[in-house]
């Protein structure tokens, strides 16, 4: 009988789970899904159990993984939009996401702008050219609006076009 599993308790979940959390901070969800993933043969509520625990004794929390999250993402270049579908896709509340991302952050017009300048490497843009059209796509994508966008290409483009759009 040496091919049966041995039996999934507290400790050897809490253990998993553990080690999860020292090589970074997890979302209650993803840490779930690691541990079912892991030990497909536990019993929901023992994972649960063990979740509310490393809650309890403040080693896992949502809060604390939304700001590591937003700091780092913000660090990578990505805006409000993409960060917030990120966090959603981890299982964070909206009370929680509305606690740590604000839309009228100044932060997110300066990692646009900041993002725009190294793509450009000082030089300007036609307005609706190649380059213009595929730079406001590359900002959309991850995840800034249309305004922070606007605000960040706008000082790049051709003065000559600038003008020309200003007058219409």
């Amino acid at each position: 009988m040496a091919d049966e599993c041995p039996e999934i308790d507290v400790p050897v979940l809490r253990r998993a789970a553990m080690d999860c959390l020292a090589r970074r901070e997890h979302s209650q969800l993803e840490l779930t899904q690691k541990l079912r993933r892991k030990y497909s043969d536990a019993q929901h509520s023992l994972i649960q159990q063990v979740i509310a625990e490393l809650q309890a004794d403040g080693l896992q929390s949502d809060a604390r993984f939304v700001e590591s999250f937003v700091r780092y993402r913000k660090s990578r270049g990505f805006g409000l939009l993409h960060i917030r579908a990120d966090l959603q896709a981890r299982g964070i509340d909206d009370e929680l996401l509305q606690a740590h991302l604000h839309r009228d952050d100044d932060d997110w017009q300066a990692i646009a702008s900041e993002l725009t300048e190294r793509k450009l490497g000082g030089r300007g843009l036609g307005f609706q050219s190649r380059e213009h059209r595929r730079l406001v796509r590359f900002l959309q994508s991850r995840g800034f609006t249309t305004d922070q966008i606007r605000c960040a290409v706008d000082p790049h483009l051709d003065s000559a076009i600038a003008t020309e759009s200003d007058n219409d």
